[in-house]
């Protein structure tokens, strides 16, 4: 098929019209899918898929098997309690001890669906704390569906580019927005998607400090646990652990999704953690919304009661068999997980051998690590521009704009879907784009 790249711009063009996507560039995440889906179609060119972060590996069998068990045991005709299947609650508890090093009492260990419904869990609450204030800070660049989950609720955010705030400058800039008094949460993701830098032990004590002051509610996304592969985070109950906020303060709510970790992305399942001392904080202005003022409460009989009653209750058993493998060292899943790093150092290296740039190159003062995500730009181009053209080239991606990044000439590369029998196939793609591109 090479022989037919690059693709008519006009095929394109006509394709994304009628699916009502006017450019690549503005697209959201599922629009890109749909139409690379719709160009395949059309052309029978296979893409080399960076665009969405599906995981690329294959379910764990333990928790596979569980769920086989728990549904012939007949819990499909049973609702979950909301709260969490009691094993559940008890293995993530321990979970959060042996790879964090922190202390969740498993009353706080709420089962959500996947970590997108935990995250609006928690701006429905939080941000309906204190009736002065606004909504939610985003540390960014970020997942774009987050912001669209405030735009939903009706909540204000703000939001910032951490790349040029790291290390002692973040404290000046974070203070900028909360002397404003008007920042009920603040959220990011750590890894960060889509930069993949790491905020450190410094950042996080500062961002911790700064939620004890000003009383703001940390949700720190964790969908990429254990994924930064400079750190061998994999040995329960044996330093070192997963980096946190929770070791600073205790306005936390950690979200720890299965999806990536645990490739279990289909049954949408992730663990909301609430401390111990916010679980139970009473906030009187809660009242106005739900029926109790307890944080705690009111996220599992308020928000998640209204938003699904609950999480699959086989997917819940499934995932409990699973923390329990890991927690008693019987099964890895950091071992299987390497796998997107050593995807991520092969692709940067084709895309920066024929012309390519690293946007987010730096994680301080090292090279940013090899993951999930990493970031590309070509000289002259801007990101909506470079999609565009990559899109005709057989590649596809998204552009940095949509997820709060000031870099608007990068677009976020997912190396998920990249299998090694690609190699040749995007080097082919590459080459004829540096050919037209020069």
């Amino acid at each position: 098929m090479i022989s037919n790249i690059p693709i008519s711009a006009e095929v394109i063009r006509s394709i994304s019209e009628k699916a009502g996507i006017p450019t690549a560039g503005k697209a959201s995440i599922r629009e890109i899918v749909h139409m690379v889906n719709l160009v395949q179609k059309a052309t029978g060119i296979q893409f080399i898929r960076m665009e969405m972060g599906v995981p690329g590996l294959k379910a764990p069998e333990i928790a596979t098997q569980a769920e086989i068990a728990a549904l012939k045991q007949g819990v499909a005709s049973i609702y979950p309690p909301i709260e969490g299947v009691g094993d559940l609650k008890n293995e993530t508890s321990r979970f959060l001890k042996l790879f964090l090093d922190i202390n969740v009492s498993p009353k706080g260990c709420i089962p959500t669906c996947g970590s997108m419904q935990g995250s609006c869990a928690g701006f429905l609450t939080v941000n309906r704390t204190d009736s002065t204030r606004e909504g939610t800070l985003f540390i960014d660049p970020g997942f774009p569906v987050h912001k669209q989950q405030c735009h939903v609720l009706g909540h204000q955010y703000h939001s910032f580019d951490i790349y040029d705030f790291r290390g002692k400058k973040l404290k000046d800039k974070l203070k900028s927005y909360l002397d404003t008094g008007k920042i009920s949460s603040l959220l990011y993701s750590n890894p960060n998607n889509p930069s993949w830098i790491c905020l450190n032990e410094e950042e996080l004590s500062v961002i911790g400090e700064l939620a004890e002051i000003y009383d703001v509610v940390i949700l720190e996304d964790l969908a990429y646990f254990g994924m930064d592969f400079r750190s061998d985070i994999s040995k329960p109950g044996v330093p070192p652990f997963q980096p946190s906020v929770a070791k600073y303060t205790d306005n936390y709510i950690i979200l720890i999704s299965a999806s990536k970790l645990f490739s279990f992305a289909g049954q949408r399942m992730a663990m909301m953690a609430v401390s111990d001392k916010l679980f139970h904080k009473k906030y009187p202005d809660l009242l106005r919304y739900f029926s109790s003022d307890e944080l705690g409460h009111t996220i599992i009989y308020g928000a998640l009661y209204a938003l699904s009653a609950g999480a699959s209750h086989s997917a819940q058993i499934a995932l409990a068999a699973l923390l329990k493998a890991v927690n008693d060292g019987v099964y890895d899943p950091f071992k299987e997980i390497r796998l997107y790093g050593d995807h991520a150092l092969i692709m940067k290296k084709l895309f920066t051998q024929y012309g390519f740039r690293i946007v987010y190159d730096r994680d301080l003062d090292v090279p940013v690590g090899d993951g999930f995500y990493f970031t590309i730009s070509y000289p002259g181009l801007s990101g909506s521009q470079l999609l565009d053209e990559l899109i005709r080239y057989g590649i596809s991606a998204i552009t940095l704009d949509i997820t709060g990044s000031t870099r608007t000439e990068g677009l976020r590369a997912c190396v998920s879907q990249f299998k090694k029998e690609q190699i040749p196939v995007l080097e082919e793609r590459l080459k004829l784009f540096l050919r037209d591109h020069k």
